[in-house]
């Protein structure tokens, strides 16, 4: 088993994922911005441009992370990005996140870019277990992530409080004997 020091770029046929920068800001910053993207994340944490620009100059330097920005091959532009973190080195495994803002969805580009860093997570650093959380109130999300081979774990109830509503958060993972590349 390997570590998360070296940042690949993985290509497929829409999408690239690259080593997330601090140039990808703006492109972020505009999909984070997306009142769809904040709810579906649950993001209630608002951070300063500078402390994110800091964040984004840093994740090439992580060893137990992989940041990734997603870029569109059919407009060259940033969409998003997918994150491998949370990583238990002895239990060979991590979490698995996502963020496709309004420019990147509705295309196949966040089960491409969910393909291959999951395809890299279990090929190439060795993970055993991947595992996410998706928020009820998003079963598009939920659907995706079935269709790349995540399955239902169980349900942290009321996990998550968003607009005086209590929502639950779905616990999914994939384990390396259930990855089938061509699958997606």
């Amino acid at each position: 088993m390997t570590d998360f020091a070296y940042k690949p770029t993985l290509t497929g046929d829409l999408v690239v994922l690259r080593p997330l920068d601090e140039g990808d800001y703006e492109a972020l910053a505009a999909a984070m911005a997306d009142p769809d993207v904040t709810r579906l994340t649950g993001s209630h944490q608002e951070i300063s441009e500078e402390q994110a620009r800091e964040w984004m100059r840093t994740r090439k330097d992580q060893t137990d992370r992989l940041d990734l920005a997603i870029v569109d091959r059919a407009s060259g532009q940033v969409v998003g990005e997918a994150v491998l973190n949370d990583w238990d080195r002895d239990n060979k495994c991590c979490n698995f996140r996502i963020l496709i803002g309004p420019a990147g969805q509705g295309r196949g580009l966040g089960t491409e870019a969910t393909r291959l860093i999951i395809g890299y997570g279990i090929g190439q650093i060795g993970l055993h277990r991947i595992s996410l959380g998706v928020y009820a109130f998003n079963p598009r999300a939920q659907r995706a992530y079935e269709k790349a081979g995540f399955k239902v774990e169980g349900v942290l109830r009321d996990a998550l409080l968003w607009e005086g509503k209590w929502v639950d958060e779905i616990v999914m993972s994939i384990l390396a004997s259930e990855w089938i590349p061509s699958k997606v």
